[in-house]
């Protein structure tokens, strides 16, 4: 596994270590990690995507201290890298937290050398407790960031019982759920041998909705990780709706340290009146809160509700479950070389702009086209 190199110092009181070393192990940085994606199983899953994977360790001595964090680095065009800290630093103070996030930058861009163009920090904050003015004040060093994942979700809350989480949904959506298993739509708890299954149903929902996909490999990859005795913490789960033996939904959630994921939703285009999906996160709430899970992250929803947004659907239907919206602060960047993440961000622009407004349009036409206007209502997206 490609994790980096054992360990840098730098000149700024961190110390940049490869996720592997016994000295990141000690660290205990895993057990007080709060998102899944600031943990060691996420970590090494991404040295397996070919990220290389570090742990960014602060001197005793330094101040306002984040505690040790997850660092993803990939490389960019002509020999140039970025940097990535996916939801993270999560424990840093709002009145300093740009002196942090400078403090951090400066000490990635110091152990990484002259290649790396800027660190992306996706910070996991609500934006009313860390607002973006305490970030991105003249002299800060910092700018906004494109989104890496979502910044807006929501959070179910499981501190209820199974008929109190019901009267919190909207009617409709306990309606559906109560549908589902009346007209037979069985849900099944599988392990990676069903992938294939997913991975088909996978296909059918990025044709329809203009998404994209990672291959079979990185949702295997997932799974198989997943059950390594090191991350006995990290539980992977595949879910499929069947009717009459026919496949109809699946998805794919992550219970980790008390908080479970709804990652990656797909669907056929066969049976939808039947409301398999409503079914599947009905039986993932209700396992999330028997693991001892506390929350439920529905993972991912448009940042208003708009119904010109191509996304709407998926808005509807991830909030009708009755939880709360969270809007993150989501990404800020330090750029290490000025001139050359100028450039980047021009063409990471033009590439967003094509995905959000010209790609995703085509499918929602396609959709209307052949008579499903909101199509999206149960398919979620990560990174």
């Amino acid at each position: 596994m490609n994790c980096g190199t054992s360990r840098v110092v730098s000149p700024q009181g961190y110390r940049l270590l490869n996720l592997d070393t016994a000295e990141a192990f000690a660290s205990g940085w895993d057990i007080k990690a709060g998102s899944f994606m600031q943990s060691s199983f996420w970590g090494h899953f991404k040295a397996k995507m070919g990220w290389k994977a570090y742990l960014l360790i602060p001197d005793y001595w330094v101040s306002p201290s984040p505690g040790p964090v997850l660092v993803l680095v990939r490389n960019l065009a002509a020999g140039l890298k970025f940097a990535y800290v996916p939801h993270g630093p999560a424990n840093i103070s709002s009145s300093r937290a740009a002196a942090a996030l400078r403090g951090m930058g400066q000490a990635i861009g110091a152990s990484l050398g002259p290649r790396l163009a800027f660190v992306r920090f996706d910070l996991p904050q609500d934006r009313e407790a860390l607002p973006l003015e305490n970030l991105l004040y003249p002299g800060s060093g910092l700018r906004k960031g494109r989104a890496v994942q979502v910044p807006d979700t929501v959070i179910l809350d499981l501190d209820k019982d199974e008929n109190a989480l019901l009267a919190c949904m909207k009617p409709k959506w306990r309606y559906n759920i109560r549908l589902a298993a009346k007209k037979g739509v069985n849900i099944s708890r599988e392990d990676a041998s069903r992938l294939d299954t997913f991975f088909s149903l996978y296909q059918t929902t990025a044709r329809r909705d203009g998404i994209a996909i990672h291959p079979l490999e990185y949702y295997q990859t997932l799974f198989s990780l997943g059950k390594e005795p090191a991350f006995f913490g990290s539980e992977i789960t595949l879910w499929i709706a069947h009717h009459e033996g026919q496949a109809l939904a699946s998805i794919i959630t992550l219970f980790h340290h008390g908080v479970a994921t709804y990652l990656y939703g797909a669907s056929s285009d066969e049976k939808r009146n039947l409301m398999p999906a409503f079914a599947l996160q009905w039986e993932a709430i209700k396992a999330a809160k028997e693991r001892g899970c506390t929350e439920y992250d529905f993972f991912g929803i448009p940042g208003a509700d708009n119904p010109d947004d191509p996304m709407a659907g998926l808005y509807r239907f991830k909030t009708g479950f009755g939880g709360r919206v969270l809007h993150r602060v989501g990404s800020v960047d330090y750029p290490c070389r000025p001139i050359v993440y100028a450039a980047f961000e021009v063409g990471e622009a033009l590439r967003l702009f094509w995905y959000k407004n010209i790609k995703k349009r085509q499918a929602r036409l396609r959709r209307s086209k052949a008579g499903g206007e909101s199509k999206s209502e149960d398919e979620a997206a990560s990174s």
